[in-house]
């Protein structure tokens, strides 16, 4: 049985539609990532997953339970790592652990062990007793890791779990959340706009404009690009793109910043043959930068949708932060 099943999964909000009929399996034990820019979908795919928002139309079934039809079913069997912070900082790590357990009904026993455990594990046990307003940003999305974890769900979802923290803190929280799934199992379905951090996942659906436009492994989706990428800036790209489609064929892309895009097996080889052509123009074209690299997430993003990572269009998440603040008994 799949952790994970959504079909044809719709949400509008008026007359805009923030989820398009997004179709996805999520194995159990994986890391399944939605890539992709704010205001696209992800945030709003996990809020109908987790039962906050009821789909417009389409089905989706977690660990067995429709989302609609069971969802504190659902509830029961997931846990929750908020894009916002959500803690108590009024209270110790501790005791923010406790207040979780009351309310999924964790009995004092296994509270008692459970807590300790997973303090250790996210190395907090020397700060259990501390109020919550101490910690640092990586020690609270520790905490918050933990806490989701506390009545061993069968999934956990993670929305933008290091959104915030500093590169060195997003490692350090990859390695304990790499470490979690080893030792407790547990499914992850995350959302993220980090290209780095979606090579973690074991599979990644790229999202843009509330569509899935692809989904695989992070090495699949990179051979989609090919070779290497020739990135190149000129006076006139214009003419130097026509000029480089007609040298055998060659295609060219240009990006939103002004910068064409070529894939080619041998990058190395073909850039002298490409400033050669530039300058052999009438008149000649002149070459103002040039890159070389290898392909990457965001190269296979641009080539999908055809612009880089974009800023937030819509404030989709709002949902999510209400529905944050009535789990944990917060008033807006």
């Amino acid at each position: 049985m799949a952790a994970i099943e959504a079909r044809k999964l719709v949400r509008r909000f008026g007359t805009f539609t923030a989820v398009d009929e997004v179709d996805f399996v999520v194995e159990p034990g994986e890391i399944f990532g939605f890539l992709g820019p704010n205001g696209a979908g992800k945030s709003t795919t996990i809020n109908m997953l987790c039962t906050m928002l009821r789909p417009t139309a389409g089905t989706a079934v977690i660990n067995g339970f429709d989302i609609v039809g069971q969802p504190d079913r659902v509830r029961q069997s997931i846990g929750i790592i908020f894009q916002d912070a959500s803690l108590d900082d009024r209270l110790t790590g501790r005791e923010n652990l406790r207040f979780h357990a009351m309310l999924y009904d964790v009995q004092r026993a296994v509270f008692a062990q459970r807590a300790d455990e997973l303090l250790a594990l996210v190395d907090l046990a020397d700060k259990a007793k501390a109020l919550v307003r101490t910690y640092s940003g990586g020690m609270r999305r520790r905490l918050e890791i933990a806490r989701g974890l506390l009545h061993h769900p069968k999934v956990l979802f993670l929305d933008e779990p290091t959104i915030g923290l500093d590169p060195q803190t997003r490692r350090h929280i990859w390695d304990y959340l790499l470490k979690l799934r080893a030792r407790e199992g547990v499914t992850m379905f995350m959302t993220t706009h980090y290209m780095s951090e979606a090579e973690h996942c074991d599979r990644i659906a790229i999202i843009d404009h509330g569509r899935i436009v692809a989904l695989d492994t992070p090495r699949a989706l990179k051979a989609m690009v090919g070779g290497d990428l020739v990135t190149v800036r000129t006076s006139d790209n214009a003419r130097a793109a026509a000029a480089l489609a007609a040298m055998h064929g060659i295609g060219v892309r240009t990006t939103d910043e002004d910068t064409l895009i070529i894939e080619t097996a041998h990058g190395d080889r073909f850039i002298p043959t490409m400033v050669d052509v530039l300058r052999a123009a009438d008149p000649p074209i002149q070459v103002d930068t040039i890159g070389l690299s290898h392909p990457t997430l965001e190269d296979v993003f641009v080539k999908l949708t055809g612009h880089v990572m974009r800023a937030a269009e819509a404030d989709t998440v709002q949902p999510l932060r209400e529905m944050a603040r009535m789990w944990l008994g917060k008033s807006r």
